[in-house]
């Protein structure tokens, strides 16, 4: 909204939205923090909840610490529907999913009881793991990963067509020379096998046993290593792309000490304190 408007705006929820949406201030630094331990530490509990030593001997303290988590997790995202001033914007964009979904399993797990249910309550838990995806919202470099994903979204696509077209006439070559005495039972297995060989991970399960298979095999072993550097030069590429841009877009100067400033988002200048824009946007 125009500045005007955001001088009208209630005090509470402007402070809560220096706090909660500004990342240039001592408290919103604070408020950041705290919030990424706590996505750190919950997604630690999850995954020692699933050793059954562990879980069988802190079972009460892993209850305590989740429950803490998600308290704190309701309360982050009640205060980014009540500072909003389009909240449902909010509720349903990616991350207010992800936000819901932090928090969704554990009041459920509540209400799912019984024994017959017991499968049901930890798949619903195991959701937690989703808090995960909270991250991107402070990971500063997320954004232009996912912009050179996008850009290069066509060539990646182009890239996996040609691949699967290779070991799509690679295995049924192989079906066809090495036969079902070898292991290569059918198609699909013996596309199991090209995708197996020509990623190097080669589990070993099957192999071929003649010599026209094998020359085969080691044609494809080769392809593997240049087929795996296409993906990563496509997207390296493009990533060079969007830091040049974003560095070409992010140089901006205070007008009142002339310190440069890098990040994008920076509303106030890391050195005198002075507000850097006019307005602030508090929609989402």
């Amino acid at each position: 909204m125009e500045g005007k408007d955001y001088k009208r705006f209630p005090e509470v929820r402007r402070k809560l939205y220096v706090i909660v949406f500004g990342t240039d201030t001592p408290a919103g630094k604070f408020f950041d923090i705290v919030l990424l331990w706590a996505i750190v530490g919950s997604i630690l509990i999850v995954t020692f909840e699933s050793v059954r030593e562990l879980n069988e001997r802190f079972e009460f303290a892993f209850a305590i610490f989740e429950w803490v988590f998600t308290i704190l997790f309701s309360i982050e995202y009640l205060l980014r529907i009540f500072i909003l001033k389009k909240p449902l914007k909010y509720v349903f964009s990616f991350l207010g999913i992800i936000d819901f979904l932090a928090l969704v399993p554990t009041y459920l797990s509540l209400f799912v009881t019984g024994g017959a249910y017991l499968v049901v309550i930890r798949a619903i838990r195991l959701l937690r793991i989703f808090r995960i995806l909270k991250l991107s919202r402070y990971l500063s470099e997320a954004q232009m990963l996912g912009n050179a994903l996008v850009a290069s979204r066509y060539k990646l696509f182009v890239f996996i067509g040609t691949v699967l077209s290779v070991v799509l006439i690679m295995g049924t070559l192989m079906y066809v020379i090495e036969g079902a005495e070898n292991g290569f039972t059918s198609i699909p297995r013996s596309i199991y096998w090209c995708i197996v060989t020509i990623t190097t991970v080669g589990y070993g399960d099957i192999a071929p046993n003649t010599i026209m298979g094998q020359t085969l095999a080691s044609i494809l072993m080769l392809m593997g290593y240049a087929i795996i550097a296409v993906p990563t030069g496509i997207v390296t590429g493009e990533l060079v792309k969007e830091n040049t841009k974003k560095s070409m877009m992010e140089i901006r100067s205070c007008h009142s000490c002339n310190t440069e400033i890098n990040d994008p988002e920076a509303k106030y200048c890391k050195e005198c304190g002075n507000k850097l824009i006019e307005d602030v946007e508090v929609t989402l």
